[in-house]
């Protein structure tokens, strides 16, 4: 899946599906995460045909996400001038120089690209309900080296508000700061909370000044033959959500 959003024409992003693998149940079949259990030649070969499918101009740079707010600098990472390579923990990057992939893996958590107008910034961020309230987005709208208003974002397929469910704890955590995060929560019969994922985000990113936000509305846990969900599968693959720059 491409985004539909304004982009630079120099901006390339897309969301992959499951299909197209060579992995084995229960991640049929083109699960891209190596820390999922799966075997590492497996997930080789599926980042090999994504690449291919994909036209990518490199092999993505992997982070090793932990659910927090640390982000890198692609061009300054110790292996910015390697072809591809797992980066340290970081849960965001963002890239300046053409031809490097920015990349994201999900199976619920909210997959969040950022673009620059000036068609010379990508950015990209992991986004689960710890994350944001780890403040993830903040951090990196923070770090990346444009104006909040130059920068629009693209939120990517996660679980939707119709089954994502979670603690009163949790809604606590989330509502910090801004108790309008409360519409994002709407209680259930358990005594719990159903969450929407994209509302919060969208929130954080407009108080930072980031007005423009395309996407969402793409269920990982209702979609089951496009998304892995690790809410309704458990142990499972990884989708792959990334963004880079050609040269101008």
């Amino acid at each position: 899946m491409t985004p539909e959003w304004p982009a630079p024409v120099t901006v390339r992003a897309l969301s992959s599906f499951r299909h197209g693998g060579v992995s084995a149940p229960p991640y049929e079949s083109l699960n891209l995460g190596d820390h999922v259990g799966d075997k590492p030649s497996n997930v080789a070969e599926n980042r090999r045909r994504l690449a291919a499918a994909a036209g990518l101009p490199a092999a993505p740079k992997w982070l090793t996400q932990v659910h927090g707010r640390n982000v890198a600098d692609l061009d300054a990472a110790p292996s910015a001038g390697a072809a591809g390579g797992v980066l340290g923990a970081a849960d965001a990057c963002f890239s300046r120089q053409p031809r490097r992939v920015c990349a994201i893996l999900t199976a619920d958590c909210l997959p969040i690209l950022l673009a620059a107008d000036s068609g010379d910034l990508v950015a990209a961020a992991h986004a689960g309900w710890r994350g944001l309230a780890g403040g993830v987005i903040e951090t990196l709208v923070t770090a990346v080296p444009a104006p909040p208003a130059k920068l629009m974002a693209w939120l990517g397929p996660a679980i939707g508000p119709q089954h994502f469910e979670v603690g009163a704890e949790v809604r606590e955590m989330l509502l910090q700061n801004d108790a309008g995060a409360a519409a994002a929560f709407t209680p259930n019969a358990r005594g719990r909370f159903m969450a929407d994922l994209g509302k919060l985000a969208r929130r954080r990113l407009e108080a930072l000044g980031v007005d423009r936000i395309f996407g969402g509305g793409q269920c990982t846990f209702a979609d089951g033959d496009r998304y892995f969900s690790h809410r309704r599968d458990g142990t499972t693959g990884r989708q792959a959500t990334l963004i880079w720059l050609e040269p101008r």
